[in-house]
């Protein structure tokens, strides 16, 4: 099977093989992922000429409007979704933040465009301001749709959630969107997408979709333009340093790679209502989407006193979460979403484990319910302890974007701050 792009109405599959793409569980081939044979420039002429007519001839009301009645319409379908989302080795948990999360989103921001935001084709912001001594000079913003396209390029690890919160104030704005989902998850982004097609809500052109590269169609954008990336650093920097985005002053925006922190007060010992919510967090943050969030927490920063019982509590939680097909019965965390996704993970591992102890986890061998560890993207949920934060520079600076994080000591405010 092909995995298929949508693209100046129609649905087009790329003319050869491309990328293969697994179950996550079970490693069967889903299907191959190509964009090869589209043509990028007349998607962008598309949705300029007939998305962003259409949505401009609406007024912000009637565009919020629109997406209420489409997240409704993908609510109805959202059990399609869950059985689609399993495969990305996703819980029914998981997939939850990602469907109905993302649905939930829209409903958001539709509700605040009907709110806040007037019943025209048009918004204006701020007062009159006086721009001459005696008044004969004033100004005004006036905001109006720009004459573009806004381009999505997104992380692996929301599917859904991640197109729909990009999509959502782009559709408000007037604007038509190009969505352009990471590879490895694309099987379900373009399912949420032939639904959102299926239906006739949005008008032709306000959504399309490329499965695969983007091939050329950074040469192709103009100021009107815009750029929406989530993903590494590295590579929203190489897309952000484009020429034509230069030369152009393209607006694009960056979300990348991030390690968050939580720091126990000192204060809050075992015991302690504050002590059982810390561990209950950082215990979700390793699990939850098998760790693959970039709000996860990556380093529990604990007072020196109360390291050992942090560890010992984490460590008995964790032992509760077994891994596994979340299809089987026990099972509370689901896999990484691929192979290749796994052995960054343990690369990731590897380096950190040069500075700081493994104390829970890190070992190949591991027990996984209802599949098989070898064909499947399982990763163990993994602890690891920096005693000497200030000594080192990786626990600071290198992601393990899995079920990975980092314990580490502070001996009083100042320092957990530094």
């Amino acid at each position: 099977m092909k995995i298929e792009s949508y693209a100046c109405g129609a649905w087009t599959a790329g003319s050869d093989d491309g990328a293969e793409v697994k179950n996550a569980i079970n490693g069967d081939v889903i299907g191959h992922v190509s964009s090869l044979g589209l043509d990028f420039a007349d998607m962008l002429t598309h949705g300029r000429k007939h998305g962003g007519a259409a949505l401009r001839q609406m007024t912000i009301h009637d565009r919020a409007n629109m997406l209420k009645e489409l997240a409704k319409h993908l609510l109805d379908h959202k059990e399609e979704f869950y059985a689609i989302s399993a495969m990305t080795g996703a819980t029914r948990a998981d997939g939850w933040v990602d469907i109905e999360g993302g649905i939930g989103t829209v409903f958001a921001y539709s509700g605040i465009a009907r709110r806040e935001l007037p019943n025209e084709t048009f918004a204006v912001e701020g007062n009159v301001e006086q721009l001459s001594a005696k008044g004969s000079f004033l100004g005004r913003h006036i905001l109006t749709a720009k004459r573009g396209v806004s381009l999505h390029i997104n992380a692996f690890n929301f599917p859904c959630w991640g197109m729909l919160e990009k999509i959502a104030p782009s559709l408000i704005a007037g604007v038509p969107v190009i969505v352009k989902p990471a590879t490895v998850s694309a099987y379900l982004t373009e399912a949420m997408v032939k639904e959102i097609v299926a239906s006739g809500i949005l008008p032709e052109g306000s959504i399309q979709l490329i499965c695969g590269r983007t091939g050329d169609m950074f040469d192709h954008l103009n100021e009107q333009d815009s750029v929406t990336f989530t993903g590494s650093a590295s590579t929203g920097r190489m897309l952000k340093s484009h020429p034509n985005i230069v030369a152009n002053s393209i607006p694009f925006n960056m979300e990348a790679d991030s390690l968050n922190c939580s720091i126990l007060g000192a204060n809050a010992g075992p015991g302690t209502a504050e002590f059982d919510l810390f561990i209950k967090g950082v215990t979700q943050e390793v699990t939850v989407k098998a760790g693959q969030k970039c709000t996860a927490i990556r380093r529990a920063i604990v007072p020196q006193d109360h390291v050992e019982a942090v560890i010992e509590a984490l460590k008995a939680r964790l032992d509760k979460t077994p891994v596994g097909d979340p299809a089987a019965d026990g099972v509370r965390m689901g896999s990484l979403v691929g192979t290749d996704q796994v052995g960054d993970v343990w690369a990731a591992v590897e380096t950190l484990a040069q500075d700081s102890e493994i104390v829970h986890g890190g070992s190949r061998e591991f027990d996984v319910i209802g599949a098989d560890r070898e064909k499947g993207a399982f990763f163990p949920s993994t602890l690891l302890y920096c005693d000497k934060p200030f000594a080192t520079d990786s626990a600071h600076s290198v992601e393990a974007f899995g079920p990975v994080s980092t314990v580490m000591p502070y001996k009083d405010e100042d320092e957990a701050i530094e």
